[in-house]
């Protein structure tokens, strides 16, 4: 490699960010059985790590399994419970679901806390976790995370928190939603394929 002037391309450290060695309850793994058909009937939820010059910050986000539109987002410098929580109140001021909503995520501490599950049952939203050890139950998520990596997180310097806070930001709203086309999604936009759906699916849950 250095006869040829080439240059090895050094793995990123990997930070874990699922705890699910807890003594919480654990839930049922519904999206198995759901027939998704609508938005709003099944919501997946995810965490991915964020490297800044000195540091490691932390993003949660909340997507529509549907429409594949980020719906809920949240970064900080912890993986403690307000991360997730945030997500997933920003996700239900703006999509205001109705009863029947299935939102998915893995079985890790921040899904399992109390202030997480509770926020879900007052709105009567049920809660449902992956099953023991199957990544593949958040396959959406986890598409998700690794477009936001290659497209934004992997190709920027970030500097203190409030530098990814904005670039990622954008990102999220002004490109992945509004602009980047997805194959599953007839190569549209998230907004764009949801502005194109039948009213009788808007707003519909799954029974």
């Amino acid at each position: 490699m250095r006869e040829d002037n080439l240059l090895c391309v050094a793995r990123r450290k990997f930070v874990p960010t699922t705890d699910s060695a807890h003594p919480l309850p654990v839930y049922p793994n519904l999206p198995p059985t759901l027939q998704v058909n609508g938005i709003n009937q099944l919501w997946v939820a995810d965490i991915t790590c964020i490297r800044l010059e000195d540091e490691f910050v932390y993003l949660a986000v909340v997507l529509d399994a549907h429409s594949r539109r980020l719906v809920g987002w949240n970064l900080d410098r912890t993986l403690a419970g307000p991360l997730t929580v945030g997500a997933l109140e920003m996700a239900l001021a703006r999509r205001g679901p109705q009863p029947g909503l299935v939102p998915h995520s893995d079985r890790g501490v921040q899904y399992a806390a109390r202030a997480y599950t509770c926020l879900l049952e007052r709105n009567g939203i049920t809660v449902n976790m992956s099953r023991k050890g199957n990544p593949w139950d958040n396959a959406a998520c986890e598409s998700f995370m690794k477009t936001l990596k290659a497209e934004e997180a992997n190709r920027s310097e970030y500097r203190d928190v409030a530098d990814p806070r904005t670039r990622i930001g954008r990102f999220l709203e002004s490109v992945y939603n509004a602009r980047r086309l997805h194959s599953a999604l007839g190569y549209r936009s998230p907004e764009e394929f949801e502005r194109n759906l039948e009213p009788a699916t808007e707003g519909k849950n799954a029974a």
